[in-house]
């Protein structure tokens, strides 16, 4: 089962030492490195599902438990997480996915990742649950060629992301306005602390020439999300488990 979850991108910055992030605009230039293809996830195209999602967000901008409810598997709702199981098998799928996501929590962002999970149309296959598939799907790439990317740079695979389309401006300096001097293809790029940044909109990345600039933060995607899960229940898609997350609440 894949359990290697990265850390977002966001929250990859923000765990940078102070020092590190002090020092890298200073640092020597990142080095080229060859570039590692992706294939973007495809949009599930079913009606079905597409109804799901649209139900899905509703639910989830009102933050209404019941409707919510119909659209979860009463039974046999799976949470994999990385030291087991964290469903309880007593209680109900939505029980068990309001504790994944933290739903009972008032001030918690729950309701807002159900909707954020709703708004995205692709999905995967899940290698541990057969027939349901799961969101945000990572792309498709060589894994041989990615592990051989990480050992040359010496890097860790949360430095890592993938643009979340073609053409991604790249900029010279992290500000609106900033000139262009790029333009990203599908493949990955290392994502780098950066102190001097002049807005918490833009992340500093380096590509495969070596040269670094900065991109919209939210034009970068980490691999290893946290991902929502779908299953056929009765002739319909229902939200039948969810991968990640911490220790039951």
């Amino acid at each position: 089962m894949h359990f290697v979850r990265l850390l977002s991108v966001v929250a990859l910055l923000a765990a940078a030492p102070p020092a590190a992030a002090q020092k890298q605009p200073n640092a020597a230039p990142v080095k080229p490195y060859k570039a590692v293809a992706i294939a973007l996830p495809k949009p599930v195209t079913d009606a079905g599902f597409e109804a799901l999602r649209k139900q899905l967000t509703e639910a989830a901008q009102r933050k209404d438990r019941t409707a919510l409810s119909r659209l979860v598997v009463a039974q046999g709702f799976f949470w994999d997480r990385e030291n087991g199981n964290g469903a309880d098998k007593r209680k109900s799928g939505l029980d068990n996915l309001a504790a994944a996501l933290g739903l009972n929590n008032k001030d918690g962002a729950g309701w807002d990742m159900l909707a954020t999970y709703a708004d995205d149309p692709a999905a995967s296959p899940s290698s541990a649950h057969k027939s349901a598939i799961c969101s945000p799907a990572d792309p498709a790439y060589n894994s041989k060629e990615l592990d051989a990317l990480i050992d040359t740079t010496d890097t860790d695979p949360s430095d890592w992301g993938y643009p979340v389309s073609a053409g991604i401006e790249v900029r010279a300096a992290g500000e609106n306005g900033a000139l262009v001097i790029d333009k990203l293809g599908l493949y990955f790029v290392r994502v780098m602390p950066d102190s001097v940044s002049a807005s918490p909109a833009y992340i500093r990345i380096v590509m495969p020439s070596g040269k670094s600039g900065y991109v919209s933060i939210d034009s970068i995607a980490p691999m290893g999300n946290d991902q929502l899960c779908y299953v056929q229940d009765g002739g319909s898609w229902k939200i039948g488990g969810y991968i990640g997350g911490g220790d039951p609440q």
